[in-house]
């Protein structure tokens, strides 16, 4: 269990951060990136959640939360380190498992969906977005140092899943506002 007495300890202010095996990073290592990312994609899931009416995607949401602080800590761990608390294959399912039931209602896209509606739906696509950011910076990460497969399963299924929970707050709210290419050409 975390437990934290003191918010500032002043190890940072040379520009590195501590990672749970102990060593220590540049704040503007991959590694920190990626971190950094998923943090602010969790963020943004909050901004959502605030946005939304009590609802089921809400209570996922929150899971999926919880979820964001397991996949810090996975990538905050390098390399094999006994006991790490690492992303599991059930819980990318436990995504698709979401997204099949979200999906099943929605009628087959037509064209691509403009990022809007109103409050909640836009802060959905916000957080898709943000989390397409965090996988890049994992995919980043990945490249120059091995991390768990499950964790980028984890992040490209989640970008789906709020892309999908977008799709689903919007057809209870009168259906997703379709791109119309050309539309606006003279």
């Amino acid at each position: 269990m975390v437990k934290l007495n003191k918010i500032y300890t002043k190890t940072g202010d040379a520009g590195t951060a501590g990672l749970v095996d102990g060593s220590r990073v540049s704040k503007s290592s991959l590694r920190m990136t990626a971190i950094g990312e998923v943090d602010e994609a969790n963020a943004a899931i909050g901004v959502a959640i605030a946005a939304l009416d009590e609802s089921p995607i809400r209570d996922q949401l929150l899971e999926i939360q919880n979820d964001l602080f397991d996949l810090g800590a996975d990538a905050a761990t390098p390399g094999v380190v006994e006991g790490a608390l690492r992303i599991v294959g059930s819980q990318v399912e436990r995504l698709e498992r979401d997204i099949d039931l979200m999906n099943i209602r929605l009628a087959p896209l037509e064209s691509f969906i403009l990022p809007g509606g109103s409050a909640s739906v836009a802060a959905l696509h916000l957080a898709r977005a943000i989390v397409r950011r965090a996988e890049r910076a994992a995919v980043a990460l990945n490249e120059a140092e091995p991390l768990n497969p499950q964790l980028l399963a984890y992040l490209n299924r989640l970008s789906d899943h709020l892309f999908v929970a977008a799709r689903h707050v919007a057809a209870s709210q009168g259906g997703d506002i379709l791109w119309k290419p050309g539309a606006t050409r003279d």
